[in-house]
């Protein structure tokens, strides 16, 4: 009897298993269950011993095997080998079972690819071709085990060929539980929205179905190219879409959205296509073209015919290639790369069923490209990016850096960290912005895709649906529940409501999170002691009530000490400066100087001021907030700080999106050539306080002011910042190291998604002879602190 477990359902292990029985003359029989899949083989033992062998060797690229489980049993008598139906219980081999892992959806396979496009396959332009190695996994998944009839495939009744392919162990559709074809599975429609017509009374009125004899996505294509905005229903939810070349449409569709400024992604039909339009390096692509095929950040070429006002302000275009056969048709009618950016207003859930897009994008699209296949979970589009490369310019020698997300969903969840030591049942429940769920069970931490940012009720209901699924799906029932100190997270709300006499609730302070996370992230043992932990990121609520951010930790999973910081700088209006960084510019330089700035904008390249401050009443305002401590809360934040920098150069200074001031800093360094000698970084002082080192900030803004006064230009100041930043944490490390003897740093927060940054950073630690952990399977951001909260409850809890 032999027992697999990991990602063995839906990847073509059955068929695996049976063809590896008969290639070694073995008998018995192969199924699935709720634990993984399950084995009983027959024959002589100069066959078996190979058989287990292959069974780990030789699995389908799409399985990832956890362990494989061998136990004698009596003989049974098998004359042939067989794959049995699937059964709901836990298997035959006795004990507590471990969760089943269940495989992310996965981006169309070589092989669909070809039938898709050639004219003499049946399957040919059919928009939900797929087979074991390919296609929706997740986002069809009610429950285990995955059968078609626990999907939402199963109001399709396959036709005789695809029964003939799903029944045949032979063929790489055998048991795909999406498999379908253009004569029995999901069909595509375009829905026409005439928004003259458009109100909250005839709504309904006003949307007509278009469904046409020729091809639908040839038609959706020509409305593309003729400047429509469509909302596509894609794998996880509905994309926006409309042409990337055209500004016009680029710019409705900001409007329509309400999205002035954040980047867009955009899809492109073939990998030729992304090298005519950005630079990628073999890293970059190898990552653009994985089975996850996520949105990957690649410099942009300057010839590009993408429209500047997709990603406006940035020198990277966030860029995937298509991952359904619909995508493919469409971008290869299309002819040119399309927007692709979720389909939902600003912080919103993105749309997933039909008529809730219809609802919710009324006002967004002017038509809807719609199927009839469900989707059960919501699943927004990943996000990688590589650090700077030699290339850039920025350093010869720049250290290669392996690939780090920034948004970790689609292709990804909800496949698992596995731990390098066993948990508790938890729930963790992430921050309030990037906002991520996780779950653990025995070593698994299963962290959920991207949830947003946790602003309004529909972004919670999504949160509170998923976490029942994944409770559902991976058979967890926690009894330890953690949350973030933050009293007014809505994830911290619905945390302490779900308080039960057998759970356990414990508070995470944030910035402990972040390193816990960088830990688990690197499998690092809790036998491993203590690290220098590097929390960088906007905001965070300190164990102090002030809102911390640019910390130093000495941490591991059991605790944290506070051991330096940036020193404490107002940030007058609270939510206000955050929004508008030059009251935090006003802020800084009235706390560290004594006045205000009384400096002229400095026009730089971008042509003036971005935005523009307030006036003589409002800056008098910002003193009497600051001499009185009126709605003005202090932070240690380096996101702050770099806001507060930006805003003082002229580079930005009323935000649209979250941390734009700081992209736009980073960017504004753009083709300067510098190295590491060429710029020593301004003056700061670091000094012994109440709670460690205090990092001093008044040398670096009145430098920053004596080079705006002197003329210097935006690009040279904001490098010399960087460096200085680098030269900060450097400098600190390198002291908490001495005195306490450690020799490891990780880095987390969101500051670290910064390239420069950490093309600075990393090589200054390891000149002093440091090891660096940086993040790699979820985002040292926001996005990636559930997993931190997680480790931390399970020790606390001992």
């Amino acid at each position: 009897m032999i027992s697999v477990r990991g990602v063995v359902q839906g990847v073509g292990f059955r068929p695996f298993v049976y063809r590896l029985a008969h290639e070694h003359g073995l008998t018995g029989w192969v199924l699935n269950h709720s634990g993984g899949v399950e084995i009983e083989v027959e024959g002589p033992a100069s066959a078996l011993a190979p058989f287990v062998r292959d069974l780990g060797a030789k699995a389908p690229p799409l399985a990832r095997i956890e362990s494989i489980e061998v136990a004698d049993a009596p003989p049974a008598g098998y004359t042939t080998f067989e794959i049995r139906h699937s059964v709901a219980g836990e298997g035959r081999t006795g004990g507590v079972t471990p969760p089943l892992l269940i495989s992310p959806d996965i981006a169309t396979c070589p092989d669909c690819l070809r039938e898709l496009l050639d004219p003499a396959d049946r399957r040919y332009r059919y928009p939900f071709t797929n087979c074991t190695n390919c296609g929706p996994r997740f986002t069809i998944i009610a429950d285990i085990p995955y059968d078609r009839p626990l999907t939402t495939m199963r109001d399709f009744v396959m036709c005789p060929q695809c029964q003939a392919e799903y029944d045949n162990p032979l063929d790489r559709r055998f048991h795909a539980q999406p498999n379908a074809c253009p004569l029995c599975g999901p069909q595509v429609w375009l829905v026409s929205n005439s928004e003259s017509q458009i109100s909250d009374s005839n709504l309904r009125n006003s949307l007509f179905a278009i469904r046409y004899s020729h091809d639908v996505v040839a038609h959706a294509a020509r409305l593309l190219q003729a400047g429509a905005i469509l909302a596509i229903k894609g794998l996880g939810g509905f994309h926006l879409a409309c042409d990337g070349t055209d500004e016009a449409a680029v710019r409705t569709l900001r409007e329509r959205k309400n999205r002035p400024a954040k980047p867009l992604a955009v899809m492109m039909a073939t990998l030729e296509e992304v090298e005519r339009h950005c630079w990628a390096s073999e890293q970059e692509e190898r990552l653009l073209t994985s089975p996850q095929c996520p949105i990957v950040l690649l410099r942009w070429k300057p010839e590009s015919n993408v429209s500047r006002l997709v990603a406006p302000g940035n020198n990277y275009l966030g860029v995937m290639l298509p991952y359904t056969p619909l995508h493919h048709v469409l971008l290869r009618d299309v002819g040119r790369p399309l927007v692709m950016t979720s389909g939902n207003l600003s912080e919103e859930p993105i749309a997933r069923d039909n008529d809730e897009a219809l609802r919710r994008l009324a006002h967004l699209a002017d038509y809807f490209l719609l199927h009839n296949r469900d989707i059960y979970a919501r699943y927004d589009d990943s996000v990688w990016f590589v650090p700077l490369r030699e290339e850039t310019g920025f350093f010869p020698k720049n250290p290669v850096f392996l690939p780090q997300p920034i948004r970790r969903s689609r292709g990804y969840a909800p496949f698992p960290v596995k731990l390098p030591f066993k948990v508790r049942q938890i729930l963790a429940c992430g921050a309030e912005l990037k906002n991520t769920f996780c779950i653990t069970r025995d070593e698994y931490a299963f962290l959920s895709q991207h949830i947003g940012d946790m602003e309004n009720l529909e972004t919670l209901e999504h949160f509170e649906t998923t976490i029942e699924l994944y409770k559902r799906l991976f058979r967890i029932e926690p009894e330890i529940i953690a949350y973030d100190m933050h009293p007014e997270y809505l994830a911290t709300k619905y945390a302490k409501s779900q308080f039960v006499i057998r759970s356990s609730l414990f508070a995470i302070q944030h910035h402990h999170a972040h390193v816990a996370s960088c830990l688990a992230d690197n499998g690092w043992s809790p036998d491993d002691g203590p690290v220098i932990g590097v929390a960088w990121d906007g905001t965070g609520y300190g164990a102090d009530g002030h809102l911390w951010g640019g910390e130093f930790l000495v941490a591991d999973y059991h605790g944290f000490q506070r051991v330096a910081h940036l020193e404490y700088m107002p940030v007058p209006g609270g939510e206000a400066a955050i929004r508008n960084p030059y009251r935090l510019a006003i802020g800084y330089l009235y706390a560290l100087t004594g006045s205000p700035p009384s400096v002229p904008p400095n026009p730089g390249e971008e042509g003036g001021r971005r935005g523009g401050g307030g006036g003589e009443e409002e800056l008098r305002i910002i003193q009497q907030q600051i001499d009185k401590g009126i709605n003005c809360p202090q932070t240690s934040s380096g996101g702050r700080l770099f806001d507060a920098v930006s805003a003082l150069l002229g580079v930005r200074e009323r935000i649209t999106y979250e941390a734009q001031a700081a992209v736009e800093l980073e960017m504004a360094v753009k083709k300067l050539r510098i190295t590491n000698n060429e710029l020593r970084s301004y003056p700061f002082g670091v000094e012994e306080g109440e709670d460690g080192m205090v990092i001093r900030l008044r040398g670096l803004f009145e430098a920053l002011l004596a080079d705006r006064r002197g003329g210097v230009g935006v690009g040279e100041m904001a490098y010399r910042f960087h460096v200085t930043v680098a030269e900060m944490v450097g400098a600190v490390c390198e002291r908490i190291a001495q005195e306490t003897g450690l020799q490891t740093v990780a880095l987390s927060g969101g500051c670290f998604q910064n390239r420069l940054l950490l093309a600075l950073v990393v090589p200054r630690l390891r000149g002093v002879g440091l090891r660096v952990l940086l993040h790699r399977q979820v985002p040292c951001n926001d996005g990636g602190i559930s997993l931190g909260q997680a480790v931390i409850a399970h020790f606390a809890a001992d």
